[in-house]
């Protein structure tokens, strides 16, 4: 079933949120409740989140390579940016290696370490991340593509991007940035690399506006993409990403795993529902569990950022890509 988004936004507006209900797929666990960290002491304050050992850096564990490069788009005019491939270090060009792409990814996600004088936070410490759980045989070989939204100017103010045209690319409920993807930035690593094809080997993801953009690729290419890792999300009236939950429930199941990660403190909006994150995010969840997605929904005490998730991190990653690592 395909559902024009003229015809869905028309929908958001007659249907009410959809129900936790079970589906014909059978009955499913309701949203969990809140979910701290492991051993979060009784008096810890909202938000207070915090890296573990498998986002540091460790003695002995082999780290990958990067090659970087500065991209002009086409299909965006008169936009650059940042584009990251990180290889890990057990890449063997003779076996194909999973892929993941990730938004926002040079500015949040790959840096080890802050990096202030180029306006970059290591959020997520990716790479780091990479190195520890593909050493110790806990995710497959993944190549990981960062991929930062266009800017007009990127040398901007301070020298560093501006990142205008991110809602844009990002918030917009088309095929664009999808068609972005496969026909500018994959080609040429595809090209040198080799990369499985299948769906199940390909990851992509993101933080807040990146969420909803690497759900909307997935969304409309299941067969491109078959995981999502979404922090934050932002399934609100940005752009029109608020319908989501009711074009879940209108449409047929696509073969998609989904990690969802989010905050009861994000961006509350009681007077506009749909710009209220946490609601948002909720419905999604409540959605796909209808039916009958493979998701996994974690929900904490945090605002509208990445301490949580870049602090789960590494679980995120193993439960996305459990069903890639042998014998796990």
């Amino acid at each position: 079933m395909i559902l024009s988004i003229a015809a869905v936004l028309l929908l958001a507006q007659q249907a009410p949120p959809p129900p936790a209900a079970p589906s014909a797929r059978g009955p499913r666990p309701p949203a969990p409740p809140l979910v701290l960290l492991p051993g979060s002491p009784a008096d810890r304050k909202p938000d207070d989140y915090t890296f573990g050992p498998d986002s540091m850096v460790h003695e002995g564990v082999p780290q990958g390579t990067w090659d970087k490069i500065t991209w002009k788009s086409e299909i965006f005019p008169d936009t650059e940016r940042f584009v990251w491939t990180y290889v890990p270090a057990q890449y063997d060009p003779k076996k194909p290696a999973c892929l993941m792409v990730i938004q926002d990814g040079v500015r949040q996600y790959a840096e080890r370490e802050d990096n202030r004088p180029a306006g970059r936070k290591a959020e997520y410490r990716v790479p780091t991340v990479l190195d520890n759980l593909i050493a110790r045989g806990e995710l497959p070989v993944i190549i990981t593509v960062f991929v930062d939204p266009g800017s007009g100017d990127i040398k901007g103010r301070n020298g560093n991007p501006n990142f205008s045209n991110r809602s844009f690319e990002y918030d917009t409920l088309s095929d664009q940035y999808g068609q972005f993807l496969a026909k500018e930035i994959l080609p040429p690593v595809e090209k040198k690399y080799n990369i499985r094809k299948d769906a199940a080997g390909r990851a992509i993801g993101g933080i807040s506006s990146g969420a909803i953009c690497a759900f909307t690729v997935a969304w409309n290419h299941a067969d491109w993409f078959g995981k999502v890792l979404s922090d934050v999300g932002s399934f609100t009236n940005l752009r029109g990403g608020h319908v989501y939950p009711q074009l879940v429930m209108a449409a047929e199941h696509k073969p998609i795993k989904i990690h969802m990660q989010d905050g009861i403190n994000d961006n509350r909006h009681p007077e506009d529902l749909t710009r209220d994150w946490y609601l948002q995010n909720k419905a999604m969840h409540e959605a796909l569990v209808a039916k009958g997605y493979d998701v996994k929904y974690v929900l904490g005490d945090g605002v509208h950022g990445s301490k949580h998730g870049g602090a789960i991190l590494p679980d995120s990653l193993r439960w996305l890509w459990s069903d890639q690592v042998p014998n796990k």
